[in-house]
């Protein structure tokens, strides 16, 4: 596994500077923009939807990748895809039909990933790891910023790292997104992620968004 990428997330972010922050965030060297998308059903907050998820992509050379944590997330994929997502995210539990849901995510360009809750074992996965470009792992309860990572996600990362490796050598990216910080990210990239959100860490850093994403880095080192 090659350089552990870092994707902010937007959900901390100054909505009134959205652009500007976006911008600061590829300056200071992050892989990819995360965009949090909440419906108030499948978690208790509503958040943003395609029109933010456009005007980050305007804001951004880098990948968008887009966090549906909603309701029927098939509905919305082509919506998103238009706005200029680069992969797209959705949960297992939120899908019926997973498989269907992922493969018309690729018709539509982006990549497609799976995401689990944190009380989903990871082998809910091994039917559908050989159809995604990633695994989402929360570390967190999906639904709020901010939040202390459950520290029982290290060793089920491990357990998502291995199944990916059983699933036939296809380069699956491994996720985490929940308390990520420079106290948990070095554990949570030696368990086997391959990039790591953080929201509250980089954009309410109190020294700045750069300041938040060095950090990080430090600690991987």
């Amino acid at each position: 596994m090659g350089r552990v990428k870092l994707a902010p997330s937007v959900l901390s972010a100054d909505f009134g500077r959205l652009a500007e922050q976006v911008a600061e965030a590829e300056r200071a060297g992050a892989d990819w923009i995360h965009v949090d998308v909440m419906d108030g059903r499948f978690v208790p907050t509503i958040t943003i939807g395609p029109l933010v998820t456009e005007a980050v992509r305007r804001a951004t050379s880098l990948p968008v990748d887009v966090h549906l944590m909603i309701d029927e997330p098939e509905r919305h994929v082509e919506a998103f895809a238009d706005a200029g997502a680069s992969l797209v995210t959705v949960h297992y539990e939120a899908c019926g039909h997973l498989h269907r849901t992922l493969d018309r995510i690729r018709e539509l360009g982006p990549r497609a990933g799976v995401s689990l809750n944190p009380a989903t074992p990871v082998d809910a996965l091994s039917e559908i790891v050989p159809f995604v470009d990633l695994v989402l792992i929360m570390s967190v309860n999906p639904g709020y910023g901010g939040q202390r990572y459950i520290v029982t996600s290290t060793e089920k990362l491990r357990r998502a790292r291995a199944l990916i490796e059983r699933s036939g050598g296809r380069e699956v990216e491994l996720q985490v997104d929940g308390g990520i910080d420079r106290e948990t990210a070095g554990a949570a990239a030696a368990a086997g992620a391959s990039c790591l959100v953080a929201g509250s860490a980089v954009f309410r850093h109190p020294d700045g968004v750069a300041a938040g994403i060095r950090a990080i880095r430090e600690s991987l080192a």
